[in-house]
Parts: C-alpha cells; sequence; structure tokens
C-alpha cells in the first residue's frame, strides 16, 4: 500500500504542477489567447515590435482579463497598455493597493494581479518588474497610469489600472498638467461621439535616463508619452472638429516640466515618429490597416 500511496501522491502533484503552468503561461503569453484579444482592434496587437526582454501580459484582476500589457523586464516598464475605453464621467470610485504580477518572477502562484507583499520580497520579483521602492525618493516623478482610471467604468475595470505594470515614471507637472487634461478631452470625445467599441493604446519612448536605487538602474522614465485610438462606429454627425479625429487619431508630448505642450496628430504621423525615436522596424503599425475597415471610406 505504501509504494501505492506514494505513486498516488506524485501523480496528484505532477496534475497541480501543470494546472499551474496552464494559468501562469495563459497569463504571459507569446501568442495571445482570446478573451486577451478583444482589447485590440481586429484581435492584433501592434507589429513590428520584436525583443527578448519583452512580454505581453493578459492582465487579470478577480479572474477576469482587464486589458493587454507590453513589458519590459529590463527597463522594468510597459512599453504600452491597450485596452477598451468605457464610457465614464472620470470620477475615480475605488481604493485599492497597488500591485505587481507575481506570474513575471519564478515564486508565482497565481496567474493575476496581487497586492504588494509585506515585509520580504522574494529577489526574482525585484528583478523582473518596479516595485514600490523604486518610486519612494523620486519625488519629481509619479506614478503614471497608461490605462487611467478614469477610461473606465466598472470599479473593478478601475482597480486593475493600478498595478506597477500599467505604470511608468511621469514628470509631476506633466502628469497633472497636459497630458491629465487630453486624457479628459479624448475621455469626452469618446463619450461623445463612439458608437461602438474604441480601442485605446497608450506608450512610452524609453529614454536611457531611470530612476536609481542602491546605484543601480532600476525603471527607465520616459522621454514621450504617446495614446492612439481607434473607433470604427462614430457619429458622422460631430462637428467638424470632431469628426476628422475619426476613426482614428492620436497624439503624444514631452515627458517634462516645461515645454511640455500635447500635439495631436494622425496614427500615421504617430508610427513615423515612433520609428525614429524608438527601437520598431519598418513594418510597425498601431493598428490594421490603420483603423480603416476594407470597403469603407475615412469621411
Amino acid at each position: 500500500m505504501e509504494p501505492m500511496r506514494l505513486k498516488t501522491c506524485f501523480l496528484i502533484n505532477l496534475l497541480m504542477s501543470m494546472m499551474y503552468i496552464a494559468v501562469v503561461t495563459a497569463t504571459v503569453e507569446r501568442d495571445l489567447s482570446p478573451e486577451c484579444r478583444e482589447f485590440v482592434y481586429m484581435g492584433t496587437p501592434p507589429v513590428g515590435i520584436e525583443s527578448s526582454t519583452l512580454v505581453k501580459i493578459c492582465q487579470r484582476y478577480n479572474s477576469k482579463p482587464r486589458y493587454l500589457t507590453l513589458y519590459d523586464t529590463t527597463k522594468r516598464v510597459p512599453l504600452y497598455s491597450a485596452y477598451t475605453f468605457k464610457r465614464s464621467d472620470g470620477m475615480k470610485s475605488v481604493d485599492v493597493p497597488w500591485m505587481y504580477e507575481p506570474q513575471l518572477s519564478t515564486t508565482s502562484e497565481t496567474g493575476e494581479m496581487q497586492s504588494f507583499p509585506q515585509g520580504y520580497m522574494h529577489q526574482n520579483l525585484e528583478d523582473a518588474q518596479a516595485v514600490l521602492g523604486d518610486y519612494t525618493n523620486a519625488i519629481a516623478y509619479q506614478r503614471g497610469l497608461l490605462n487611467p482610471d478614469e477610461h473606465q467604468a466598472d470599479p473593478e475595470d478601475k482597480a486593475a489600472t493600478y498595478t506597477l505594470t500599467n505604470v511608468v515614471p511621469q514628470v509631476r507637472e506633466f502628469n497633472t498638467g497636459p497630458w491629465k487634461t487630453q486624457e479628459h478631452i479624448i475621455r469626452r470625445r469618446l463619450n461623445n461621439y463612439c458608437r461602438g467599441t474604441a480601442y485605446i493604446i497608450t506608450g512610452i519612448v524609453p529614454s536611457e535616463n531611470h530612476i536609481r536605487q542602491y546605484n543601480m538602474d532600476r525603471v527607465a522614465i520616459p522621454s514621450y508619452l504617446w495614446s492612439a485610438y481607434c473607433c470604427v462606429h462614430y457619429d458622422h454627425n460631430a462637428p467638424y472638429e470632431d469628426r476628422y479625429k475619426f476613426p482614428v487619431h492620436a497624439h503624444y508630448g514631452p515627458n517634462e516640466k516645461d515645454n511640455n505642450q500635447i500635439l495631436e496628430l494622425s496614427v500615421k504621423k504617430l508610427e513615423d515618429f515612433l520609428k525614429k525615436s524608438t527601437a520598431v522596424d519598418k513594418s510597425f503599425q498601431l493598428f490594421v490597416d490603420d483603423c480603416v475597415p476594407p470597403g469603407s471610406s475615412h469621411s
């Protein structure tokens, strides 16, 4: 009986391990699962961005996927977060602790974001991603959300934005000034004139500067932040100053204390800018066919 019992225990442990692996690999994904493709237009994330240090995270909260992030485990910042816009009044209505992504470290026991542990953190966690201590003494910078809570309506969708894998160091004056104002503008525009699903991708141009801790480069500081939206079904009777910014439009701005004005521009021009300023190849494209469905016209 004893050998049989040992064999049974071994099989149970093996099965549990296989189940664990399935959960984790369904979250940090090489090929996006169908449930995470819903956050990108035509189920296709931006193309032309390749690096061995980049991982796609299907950001999960309370057992449900919420948005997609492309995360750089060496620079410890997201290169972009892709999400679907939800009509909202822009008010923050949740109070949750900052979270991290256990699946980025080898100590993972879950496939979704978790609150930071009290006290000791495994070194593997700090190696792969930013932690709260990185921002503690970085008084010139705030934790800027790429997927902002004001672009979500459901309290759990809002809560899911508060993970450090959705955060970049933003200069305080830029974050609370021009960038926040532009988030309001986009929210109102999509609230008023987008009649279908709006897909948004918000990202950064990393610089060579970092938040440093213990004489080590920890978190890359963006030189620019950028964002683009795609809404195929929109109000064709909207005022021209808004109508010409559909079905697709973009903006970017320098992550600086001064001279940090936002520039609105076409997605094509944003792509040209990013090809010159960051590590993407000639095939780089944010939205399939620039968010113009086959057989339709941009009017």
